[in-house]
């Protein structure tokens, strides 16, 4: 059963969240820390710091980080681990997206989505993967997308990426899982931030919209309050899945 009173489920918890300066990302980290947690928001924003100091001066960090370059996420994880002491949640919600059909689709816009949504998740889940396997306990959790459960027009190499994160993310829980190391995926349907407004507006997001049995898109504190639980020792037994926040779009 999950319970949480007074805010506690994630207490004595440092959870490093990318994409955490706007979005999905910083819904997250403002929910982590409601429920108790320590957070660290990396993203490529310059405006990251100030964000974290404005979300707690003394609970929030930002660190200015490009999740593309191996040495800039290794000096990231080395900093947060040293400024809290510790790590045990690492949310991977930075992405992007290129909207093209797939035979106009250019060659840079294909390298860029998957240089951010999956090579990124890669080279982070490694870095805090060592100290939580040393550790011998955490959980990391991967934002997908229901784009990488089914087709979408337009979404040839956001489909891709998102793909291979679920993949990532089954081979990882496989792996660490004897290390009592948890990876789970999310996969939410469009979600209400300026990522899904860019791709959803006007005729085309309302005739979406007639897809979803619950009729509408998410809100960034959906996908929060479905990675709260995920990080949660509530979650305990659960690894390796991806749960789809989707008002039903898939099941059909």
């Amino acid at each position: 059963m999950f319970t949480d009173h007074g805010g506690s489920a994630l207490q004595g918890k440092v959870a490093l969240i990318t994409g955490g300066a706007a979005g999905i990302g910083l819904a997250i980290a403002e929910c982590f820390l409601q429920h108790g947690a320590q957070v660290v928001l990396l993203d490529r924003s310059p405006q990251v710091v100030e964000i974290a100091r404005q979300l707690d001066p003394q609970q929030a960090l930002g660190i200015l980080t490009d999740v593309t370059d191996k040495n800039c996420v290794e000096q990231a994880v080395a900093q947060a681990k040293a400024h809290f002491g510790r790590l045990d949640v690492l949310v991977n919600s930075a992405g992007i997206v290129a909207l093209y059909p797939a035979e106009e689709l250019p060659e840079e816009a294909w390298d860029n989505t998957l240089a951010v949504n999956l090579k990124g998740v890669f080279l982070i889940s490694q870095a805090v993967g060592r100290y939580l396997i040393e550790q011998g306990s955490g959980c990391i959790i991967n934002l997908a997308s229901q784009a990488g459960v089914v087709a979408l027009p337009n979404h040839l190499a956001y489909c891709a990426s998102k793909a291979g994160v679920i993949a990532m993310t089954q081979v990882l829980a496989l792996e660490w899982g004897p290390d009592n190391v948890r990876v789970n995926a999310i996969s939410p349907t469009v979600v209400m931030t300026e990522l899904g407004r860019k791709a959803w507006s006007g005729p085309v997001a309302e005739q979406m919209k007639q897809k979803i049995p619950l009729g509408r898109f998410a809100e960034p504190q959906d996908i929060a309050a479905s990675a709260l639980f995920l990080a949660s020792d509530a979650a305990s037994m659960i690894t390796g899945a991806n749960l789809v926040v989707d008002g039903g779009y898939t099941i059909q």
